[in-house]
């Protein structure tokens, strides 16, 4: 222990001593009257765009082309003569020499540090080793970094250190900043699909007066002025139908939900998802656009290929997608047809004698999915529609229209992941008005994430709503799917975290 002590202490030390290096040099370049923190640089050109049209060049081979580029100075070698200079695009090589720099540019380079931001002029050329080059003309400070660096060749490996700091994890981890570019990649092929087939993008609430849309426990707020109680939005689900009904017949967002739940490798307090509602539709309709956003979000971050690796498994997004229902899969997997057991304490029973925990007074589609998600979850790989699930479980489907005891509602899974959840939608103010009885009634035994009676919403229906199928994709699971990221964390760019010293 007090050898690690040791090591600590002498970390902090060398970081004190980089820091006042770094300050020094900054001071320095104040004193020859340059400002280490300017307000613009005439950038014409980026790395990546660079390494790109200049493919060509053999090597020793130069242009007469002058660019100016800027980013920041990730390593410097024979003192100073050469820099890697990294944008958001790529990497490209400084190279500065007194043959051909004036002495006094040479002498303010000398101050410049790792971890700077620089800007540069001069022409490119293809060194004899083969590495793509700019000779500088000029060059300039843009933005001069006081910190050390994370060490190059180990990087980040402290995840909390990554999580909190994620600005120093972009900055060492190509890795992670190709996450993001394909995580914003995945949102505009959902986005520009769903506007090629009529759909209008819109925005409803994040503040709620009644928590509702999903079964989840919010997260609660209260608004000064008008003295009232408010709750970050479960999911947009209700407000979406309100625009079904006034006559918008294909609708959708993509925007921020928050439920007060447990944080995992695969939930996050605030996450990202895209709900989208189409009139004159149902849930079979909604299958067939959940295969054609996530086959072609996979194919848009992998080269035009449907099938990606996650973990030790190979994926393939192709669709069409196999569709079984929830209770044929358990029936598969324990022998144990629910279908034939209606009884809600039966059904129990039963369910704990395949060793499955259900919560006192559950009812019989609980039972059920208890039993889903201990004994078939895991096994979904490939990716699957769960369909028909049962109506205790689903306040906001329609009953199936051959089974009064389901609904027309299913979700997707992939990885053993739900990634996807979409109904056959209520349209009947009467039935929604006795499914939000039973949740209210659920509420008041203990069930938190029951949902509350939204009395304005029944009013809504009761104006007419069209046949219409609804569609939820979580975005953050799905970037995870198609990005090989094992965590949740490593998706979203500044994920929730417990305080420091708690």
């Amino acid at each position: 222990m007090a050898k690690q002590k040791v090591q600590e202490a002498q970390v902090a030390t060398d970081d004190n001593d980089l820091i006042k290096s770094k300050i020094e040099n900054m001071k320095q370049l104040q004193l020859r009257g340059i400002n280490p923190f300017p307000y613009r640089f005439a950038q014409t050109a980026f790395a990546g765009e660079l390494q790109k049209k200049y493919a060509h060049l053999t090597n020793g081979e130069a242009t007469t082309d002058t660019v100016s580029v800027a980013g920041r100075v990730m390593s410097h070698r024979n003192s100073g003569m050469f820099i890697d200079l990294r944008d958001g695009t790529g990497k490209i090589q400084i190279f500065s020499h007194k043959d051909s720099v004036p002495a006094d540019l040479l002498e303010q380079m000398a101050y410049y540090d790792i971890g700077d931001i620089i800007g540069v002029t001069g022409v490119v050329r293809r060194t004899p080793r083969g590495e793509l080059t700019i000779n500088t003309q000029k060059s300039e400070m843009l933005g001069k970094s006081v910190r050390p660096l994370p060490e190059k060749y180990h990087g980040i490996h402290d995840t909390e250190i990554k999580y909190r700091q994620r600005y120093l994890d972009l900055i060492m981890s190509e890795e992670s900043r190709e996450t993001f570019r394909r995580r914003s990649q995945i949102i505009t092929f959902i986005r520009q699909q769903l506007l090629s087939e009529d759909f209008m993008e819109v925005e409803t609430p994040m503040l709620h007066p009644i928590p509702g849309g999903a079964s989840a426990k919010p997260f609660v707020t209260h608004h000064n002025a008008l003295d009232m109680k408010l709750y970050l939005r479960i999911a947009p689900e209700l407000y979406l139908k309100r625009l079904i009904i006034g006559g918008f017949d294909r609708v959708f967002e993509i925007n921020r939900c928050f439920r007060n739940e447990g944080i995992s490798i695969k939930h996050n307090p605030e996450f990202t998802s895209v709900e989208i509602y189409q009139a004159y539709a149902d849930y079979s309709d909604m299958m067939d656009l959940t295969e054609r956003l996530i086959e072609g979000a996979a194919k848009a971050v992998n080269d035009g290929q449907t099938k990606l690796k996650y973990g030790d498994n190979e994926i393939d997004f192709k669709a069409p997608w196999p569709r079984k229902t929830m209770v044929e899969l358990v029936k598969d997997a324990t022998r144990v047809d629910f279908s034939h057991i209606p009884n809600a304490v039966e059904a129990a029973a039963k369910a704990e004698e395949l060793g499955v925990s259900i919560k006192p007074g559950s009812n019989w589609g609980e039972v059920v999915e208890a039993v889903f998600a201990e004994k078939v979850e895991d096994t979904l790989i490939q990716p699957v529609h769960i369909i028909d699930l049962p109506k205790d479980i689903s306040p906001l489907a329609k009953v199936h229209r051959a089974n009064d005891n389901l609904t027309e509602r299913f979700e997707s899974y992939v990885n053993g992941w739900e990634v996807a959840n979409a109904f056959s939608e209520l349209t009947d103010p009467f039935d929604q008005l006795a499914r939000f009885k039973a949740q209210m009634e659920a509420r008041e035994q203990g069930n938190e994430e029951a949902q509350m009676l939204d009395e304005d919403f029944v009013e809504a229906l009761e104006y007419g709503m069209p046949p219409t199928g609804g569609l939820g994709i979580g975005i953050d699971r799905l970037v995870m799917l198609l990005t090989n990221s094992q965590s949740i964390r490593d998706v979203i760019a500044f994920p929730t975290l417990r305080q420091t010293g708690k």
